[in-house]
């Protein structure tokens, strides 16, 4: 079985579509159709893999739905619901230079630089989405300069300005206090 670091969660199974074995699927990716490009899924169930085929898949609404192989009723496609759609990381495309995705910024210490010194805020945690632009979200760590989680706004230029994956740092222009 495929481990975390092999596997990228691209979405989750929200419910049963129809009567025929389709489901609806929260897709993470951008947009959300490229899910259905990508080969290899596999559902996660109490940790578990379980490899599925994609039979059909077609975007609805602001959502996608597809069909199972072996998924071919109602009942069927509702066992599935809450389940999550991992891909192997390899499957995703590359990015341009200064492009991350989101799981590559995952664990990366952010520092400022603050009255001639340079401070470690924390580590990248996760990060949301808000719709004007993204934010980092900061957990406390080791040598951090206190406990708070910070939310910081992923604006690339002004607010984050360098991104050092090999070094695991992310340079940011953020008072310590905010």
């Amino acid at each position: 079985m495929p481990g975390d670091q092999a596997m990228l969660q691209a979405g989750t199974i929200t419910g049963a579509y129809g009567i025929k074995g389709w489901v609806k699927i929260h897709a993470l990716t951008d947009p959300v159709e490229n899910l259905l490009g990508f080969g290899g899924w596999q559902l996660r169930r109490r940790k578990e893999f379980e490899p599925v085929d994609i039979v059909d898949g077609k975007l609805h609404g602001k959502g996608l739905i597809a069909r199972i192989r072996g998924v071919d009723d109602r009942t069927a496609a509702e066992g599935l619901k809450g389940l999550e759609i991992w891909v192997p990381r390899t499957c995703l495309p590359d990015l341009a230079d200064g492009d991350y995705y989101w799981h590559q910024l995952q664990g990366l210490q952010v520092w400022t630089e603050f009255e001639g010194q340079s401070l470690l805020l924390g580590v990248v945690d996760y990060l949301l989405e808000t719709g004007a632009n993204d934010v980092l979200v900061l957990k406390h760590c080791e040598g951090a300069v206190d406990d708070r989680q910070r939310l910081i706004p992923y604006l690339p230029g002004s607010v984050v300005l360098s991104v050092e994956r090999d070094e695991g740092r992310i340079t940011v222009n953020w008072h310590p206090e905010d």
